[in-house]
């Protein structure tokens, strides 16, 4: 089974034990759980797959982080030629280094359709209250004398 998730506009291809090296998370802490909510696509081992419009309802991804890290770094080299501008900087990004624990699917959209479809046939053939009276949807005030003045309380 294996899921595509989003993180941080990011999309990662994960599986369970999977680790990842996601962007940067400022709070979280080192065996912190994350849970990553926007599951763009989930595939399990038979090959169904479910795509997500834009997201696949109830379907998550339980991660923990690992670590926080550092990447390479990158040089920035900035030239102008025959101006004597040269400057040379440089950074490393921060990452995340986090695991797989477990992908959850609660089924796929299909067969989510198909048990509204079967809650909604099944609705309209119960009647909670039948009619007891088919006058009893007629005016009560009609009953009473029209000249008889309303008593005041």
């Amino acid at each position: 089974m294996y899921a595509v998730v989003d993180v941080k506009d990011k999309q990662f291809k994960v599986q369970e034990g999977d680790t990842l090296y996601v962007p940067y998370h400022s709070d979280a802490t080192a065996g912190q759980e994350l849970t990553l909510d926007r599951v763009l696509l989930v595939s399990d081992g038979d090959g169904d797959v479910t795509l997500g419009t834009p997201t696949v309802e109830d379907a998550t991804a339980t991660a923990r982080v690992l670590e926080h890290v550092k990447g390479d770094k990158v040089i920035v080299f900035k030239k102008k030629r025959r101006k004597r501008y040269r400057v040379k900087r440089g950074h490393r990004q921060q990452y995340t280094q986090i695991e797989i624990e477990s992908l959850n699917a609660n089924g796929p959209a299909s067969s989510d359709d198909e048990e509204a479809a079967e809650t909604s046939d099944a609705e309209p053939d119960e009647d909670p209250e039948p009619d007891e009276d088919p006058e009893a949807d007629e005016d009560p005030e009609a009953d009473e004398d029209p000249e008889a003045e309303p008593a005041e309380a």
